[in-house]
């Protein structure tokens, strides 16, 4: 039996963010990296520079100018898939196997815009359209998928807990923590019993983040982050799952994501 390592990160575009991903693989050595908002079509991904770093197998899912999600992997990846919800094909999500065993999704959730309006805001309607589709697809499945290994990781765009925000008051009418979206990734969680990863390390009701807003140029010291990017298994996985931990430090990087890099290991 192997531990690996797995980092999801929304990188905020792969080609603005490569020395830091060079900078986060020579401090972490991941096996797996999942990334969104690749923000490169095929031909202009740096296919060369991410296998120099030891990922032969990659795994892309993009269109140009916006979104897309990767998973960079040392280890074959097998059964690869993309997956597309609403009638949008907006490289959202894509699937591979690792191991034989353990199916990993990386996922981007569309992150909504401003208004939480659904009627008045149609961004808005789509990410709880998004997350519903899933939900119920899932749902359908559950006989057979709630026994297989899965790993659902990446940029959810919501803060499901009191305790993933700053101010649980003060963001109950902001996009990412209103009732209506942990109203819907808590259907999402439910569909196939997954496990919050991060929350089995850090229990409630200790504050973690993993955004902090561009706009905030005193986030150090005022702290008013979201836990937006997670990483959930089925319960068949929850006794492989061995560390996690959130790599904060990565929001001080030089010309940083807003995201920073959130960090499991797993035996398989």
């Amino acid at each position: 039996m192997a531990t690996v390592k797995l980092i999801t990160w929304n990188v905020n575009s792969i080609r603005i963010r490569m020395e830091l991903l060079q900078k986060l693989t020579a401090a972490e050595n991941p096996d797996i990296i999942c990334l969104q908002e690749v923000k490169a079509k095929k031909e202009d991904f740096p296919w060369e520079a991410v296998k120099s770093l030891g990922f032969e197998h990659i795994a892309l899912y993009s269109i140009p100018g916006y979104n897309g999600v990767a998973i960079l992997s040392k280890l074959p990846l097998d059964n690869i898939c993309e997956h597309n919800w609403v009638g949008k094909q907006d490289a959202r999500h894509i699937c591979a196997t690792v191991g034989g065993s353990v199916e990993i999704h990386n996922i981007y959730i569309p992150a909504g815009g401003d208004l939480p309006d659904p009627i008045a805001n149609l961004s808005f309607a789509h990410k709880l359209a998004f997350v519903d589709d899933i939900a119920e697809k899932w749902e359908q499945q559950s006989d057979s998928l709630k026994n297989k290994k899965m790993l659902i990781c990446g940029d959810f765009n919501i803060a499901p807990l009191e305790c993933d925000v700053w101010n649980h008051k003060a963001m109950l009418k902001i996009i990412s923590h209103t009732p209506v979206e942990i109203e819907r990734i808590s259907r999402l969680k439910n569909s196939l019993g997954f496990v919050d990863v991060i929350r089995e390390f850090y229990p409630e009701p200790q504050k973690i983040y993993s955004w902090w807003s561009y706009r905030n140029p005193n986030w150090q010291t005022n702290d008013k982050g979201r836990r937006l990017d997670h990483v959930w298994v089925t319960e068949p996985m929850k006794a492989q799952m061995k560390a996690a931990r959130i790599l904060k430090d990565a929001r001080s990087w030089e010309r940083p994501s807003d995201h920073v890099p959130v960090i499991v290991e797993f035996d398989i």
